[in-house]
């Protein structure tokens, strides 16, 4: 976190809680989207945007920034409908509103550069359907960020819309082909000449980490071209976009390092905002122990590792096919990994859960982020108990009416093999990595030319 920045928790949804947030702030950015939130994404946008608006208005704000989507022509998209909505909702507030309406974004943390990412690494051939030859002026996610900044200072008393795009027209197809490039990767695409946006995005649900609503609201989107076509008021920024091909640069530089900066499979799921709840007293649970003749950091080393590339210690495939039974429900499968594999920051994902609690060497709770009939939640302790550690593994259920019931019981047997064997294989690796030599800088034979 940047030095100086005070975060104030609110929600757009619950007006009450806007007060706060709004106190002592001159200009908002308003970069929330509810995509994720299921077929009714578009009535809960203009809720939040209205709830917005209003609490703008009488904290007395000075101009509200919003990025929203480029496109023209007719018979819009619901996403792209609702990125337009959003923005008359904001200018409506009578406050000044600078309005971005983006092409594509190429960058780490853009859903539709993940889309692109993971079609060209995981398929040599693609059968296209007609949407990929829509045109587009994609813009480099540092350029947008570029514009919003400045935007800050910019004289537009009424308010402004401003379209922007990067330095090349081109489409879905150029960019995937590009990306390909500079992979060095050789890639055939074979074009048919229909394939609905429903049936794409199941596909791409199995091959991507986009979800099957996600995938759908992107493909819609993209049968209008989004091009610049009035780039007046662009020049009233300094910001110069860069080419598609240094846009792919500089994203593939930041994916490519062991923990992105941003990703968007990282977003929170607004449907799961009782994610910070915790466990109730009459939850359902499966706990195990184990005692280790180790102090607690090395113990619990194992589990502040635990996810991603490094699996789950025990049965990984059982979690590749829970993952992939997920996916094809429309969840978020296995696909997400850790954005960091050392830490297990609050708030980051974790494979299909997302972490909750964190405390270095004594505790890690997980709450679920795939599709079960309630709430579930995954806790590991690491307590002393003289010179030993016990290690605590709690799984934790509340079930949701008889469905819930019924998946807990019948899944207790697989339950308990998976969370017995996972505990006994991080005491082992508990026990393996503190039996390692530690390198030191005394233990390091000098060499003096």
């Amino acid at each position: 976190m940047a030095p100086g920045t005070e975060i104030v928790p609110g929600d757009l949804l619950q007006p009450e809680s806007l007060d706060k947030a709004f106190a002592g702030v001159d200009t908002a950015f308003y970069l929330v989207h509810a995509l994720r939130s299921g077929s009714d994404f578009e009535k809960l946008e203009k809720e939040a945007a209205r709830n917005f608006a209003s609490a703008a208005r009488e904290a007395g704000l000075r101009r509200i920034i919003f990025l929203g989507g480029l496109t023209h022509g007719d018979a819009l998209s619901p996403h792209m409908r609702s990125r337009l909505e959003t923005g008359n909702i904001l200018q409506a507030s009578g406050i000044p509103v600078i309005e971005f309406r983006a092409s594509i974004v190429i960058g780490s943390g853009s859903a539709s550069f993940e889309l692109i990412r993971a079609l060209v690494e995981r398929l040599p051939v693609m059968i296209t359907p007609r949407w990929v030859h829509t045109l587009a002026q994609p813009i480099a996610i540092g350029d947008a960020v570029d514009y919003l900044m400045e935007s800050i200072a910019v004289q537009a008393d009424r308010g402004l819309i401003v379209e922007i795009g990067g330095r090349d027209v081109t489409s879905y197809l150029g960019i995937m082909r590009e990306y390909a490039r500079q992979r060095n990767l050789r890639r055939w695409f074979f074009a048919v000449p229909v394939l609905s946006p429903r049936l794409s995005s199941r596909w791409l649900t199995l091959i991507t980490p986009i979800y099957a609503s996600i995938g759908r609201c992107l493909i819609e989107s993209v049968r209008n071209t989004s091009v610049v076509r009035h780039p007046e008021a662009s020049r009233n920024f300094k910001v110069r976009p860069v080419g598609l091909q240094r846009a792919i640069e500089r994203a593939l530089a930041n994916e490519d390092r062991a923990s992105p900066e941003t990703r968007w499979s990282d977003a929170g799921n607004p449907g799961l905002r009782e994610s910070a709840c915790e466990p109730g007293t009459d939850s359902l649970s499966n706990t195990q122990e184990i005692r280790v003749s180790l102090a607690p950091a090395e113990a619990f080393a194992p589990i502040r590792r635990i996810g991603g590339r490094k699996g789950w210690y025990f049965g990984n495939w059982m979690w590749r096919i829970r993952g992939l039974l997920d996916l094809m429900t429309g969840g978020v499968g296995m696909r997400r990994g850790r954005p960091d594999p050392e830490t297990p920051l609050p708030g980051s994902t974790l494979d299909f859960w997302r972490v909750q609690i964190y405390e270095p060497e004594r505790r890690l709770r997980l709450f679920a982020e795939m599709r079960v009939p309630g709430r579930a939640w995954l806790e590991f302790r690491a307590e002393p108990e003289g010179p030993y550690t016990v290690l605590h593994q709690s799984a934790y259920f509340e079930p949701r009416g008889l469905g819930g019931l019924l998946y807990w019981y019948l899944l207790w047997p697989i339950h308990e093999v998976m969370f017995r064997g996972m505990l006994r294989r991080i005491a082992a690796e508990a026990a393996k990595m503190a039996a390692l030599p530690t390198v030191t800088a005394e233990s390091i034979p000098r060499m003096i030319l």
